[in-house]
């Protein structure tokens, strides 16, 4: 899962301290920065958490789906059906249909 792939969490990111320097970085910039990433992170989370459970909702219902509904070659009505059957019918059993 996408977790197990990400290197750092939103808790991570909020809590990283950075050492300032002589020359550093303005503290206020960089805390709204990291909120921003935090935000967008969360909400990046959320999306593949979301997309991940209706993925597996619709693999599911392709399951059932597919279990309930027999499986017909594509291009295959119920006429093409009925007219292999009448075929097979005049093969086997030859004139004795004309009867």
């Amino acid at each position: 899962m996408l977790a197990d792939k990400l290197k750092m969490t939103a808790k991570e990111i909020l809590e990283k301290e950075f050492k300032t320097g002589f020359r550093g970085y303005k503290q206020e910039e960089v805390d709204k920065f990291l909120d921003l990433i935090i935000k967008d992170y969360e909400v990046m989370h959320q999306t593949v958490d979301d997309l991940q459970q209706e993925n597996l909702r619709l693999k599911k219902q392709l399951e059932d789906q597919s279990r309930r509904q027999p499986v017909q070659p594509a291009g295959t009505t119920n006429f093409d059906i009925l007219k292999r059957l009448s075929n097979l019918e005049k093969h086997v059993f030859g004139s004795k249909l004309d009867e």
